[in-house]
């Protein structure tokens, strides 16, 4: 069935809040000092990616959209930290892509067997052991733990093949497929009897083996959306060398040039780059044609020929020249480079964040400032405060919503700490 075959989902992945830090002082008998031991909250659980080669598809995602990871607990006291929140892991077949939905932007590519994290985890609050000084012994104060990373993702599987085999629907994808690896995919007479790509291991001779995809049949107009090519197309994004056969029984009732034509115009509309790829263009059917009527395929040879490319003659059903053909895709692998990994190009936005809502401004101790409020929560989870670009604009949202201002009416001093949730700095006018 078509519905088995899910290769694009959108999820939302949240990452664990982090545990706050506790207030709490060390007490013991007979002992008369004592002092804060207040222990930090857990960090926040992450969301994880990995591969898995058991998967072929996002079936999995059809109906489950939301994964959630585990908050981390609070602290307590004699320095006890709170438990890390349990992080989710998500399993995808190797191959896919995961975008950003907003941007558009590649966060990763599953084709490794590295794991990715794709939403970390809240730290967790300090505890008040953390905010002990000389002249402030006792502080009555802790941090609350920070929000995990919150987004939306797009997954987009790109299968993971060395050789593409394109072509119209019933030129004989699926049978020279079948001949030539353990693949078994559905054959028959009839237009769009493979719904989504098969794919074979070829194994050629000793050492030498690559993996063939069998991709449903390309129709004109299929790089805008016609027939089923729009939505596979991108499954040979990665291949290697693409098998491009030609039905020139006449079957079809189609001319064979006009075909191979069309099939690459198609390619050429989704992508240059596809169209560029090498490929070996095969006369597939040859066994239905008398030996007095090669027009044809000599026709079509002749085309191909003059265009650079090399022409093989075929009959996927009796197996008659696959041994030839796969022989010369094995020696055009050797001599060209890996499979394409595509690398992030995700830049994250500077957040746009409503400064509207009321903050919490706090006296802790006698040179400690605390400012909290759900907007400035937000925009510290989500500014990336390592990078220079980063801390400006962070500086520039605080200045111009007031907090420095409101700070200086409440009467901070040059030197005092200011705190905001996981952030401390120096106070400067």
């Amino acid at each position: 069935m078509a519905s088995s075959f899910i290769d694009k989902a959108t999820i939302r992945v949240a990452a664990g809040r982090g545990g706050d830090g506790a207030v709490a002082f060390h007490r013991e008998k007979y002992v008369a000092a004592v002092g804060p031991d207040g222990g930090d909250g857990g960090r926040g659980g992450d969301v994880i990616v990995t591969v898995d080669d058991h998967m072929s598809t996002l079936m999995d995602f059809r109906y489950k959209r939301k994964y959630v990871a585990g908050n981390g607990m609070n602290g307590n006291g004699r320095r006890c930290s709170g438990k890390d929140g349990e992080s989710l892991t998500i399993k995808v077949p190797r191959g896919t892509l995961i975008r950003d939905k907003a941007t558009g932007g590649i966060l990763h590519d599953m084709s490794g067997d590295e794991p990715f994290v794709v939403a970390k985890g809240g730290k967790g609050g300090w505890g008040n052991q953390h905010f002990a000084t000389p002249t402030r012994q006792v502080p009555r104060f802790a941090k609350p733990g920070l929000p995990g990373e919150d987004r939306e993702v797009v997954l987009e599987l790109k299968l993971l093949a060395d050789v593409g085999l394109v072509g119209f629907p019933n030129v004989g994808k699926s049978t020279l497929l079948s001949v030539v690896s353990k693949a078994h995919p559905k054959i028959a007479n009839y237009h769009f009897t493979t719904l989504f790509p098969n794919l074979g291991v070829v194994y050629v001779k000793e050492g030498v083996s690559f993996v063939m995809a069998d991709i449903p049949g390309i129709i004109e107009g299929a790089s805008e959306g016609a027939g089923l090519g729009h939505d596979f197309l991108r499954h040979i994004d990665r291949c290697r060398l693409l098998i491009h056969l030609v039905d020139v029984s006449g079957s079809e009732g189609r001319d064979p040039v006009e075909d191979f034509e069309t099939i690459n115009t198609e390619l050429r509309r989704y992508s240059e780059a596809l169209a560029e790829r090498p490929q070996l263009v095969v006369a597939n059917k040859c066994d239905l044609l008398s030996p007095e009527d090669r027009a044809p395929i000599e026709r079509l040879k002749a085309h191909v020929e003059k265009l650079g490319y090399r022409f093989f003659e075929l009959s996927a059903a009796t197996q008659q020249g696959t041994r030839e053909l796969m022989l010369a895709a094995a020696g055009e692998l050797a001599e060209l480079p890996p499979i394409l990994r595509y690398e992030p190009d995700y830049v994250a936005p500077l957040p746009t964040v409503d400064t509207s809502g009321e903050l919490e401004y706090r006296k802790l101790d006698a040179d400690y400032w605390s400012v909290e409020g759900p907007w400035l929560q937000s925009l510290l989870s989500r500014v990336n405060l390592g990078d220079y670009e980063g801390r400006i604009y962070f500086d520039r949202v605080l200045r111009e919503a007031g907090v420095f201002t409101r700070l200086e009416e409440l009467g901070i001093r040059d030197g005092d700490t200011v705190g905001i949730y996981d952030l401390e700095f120096e106070y400067q006018s």
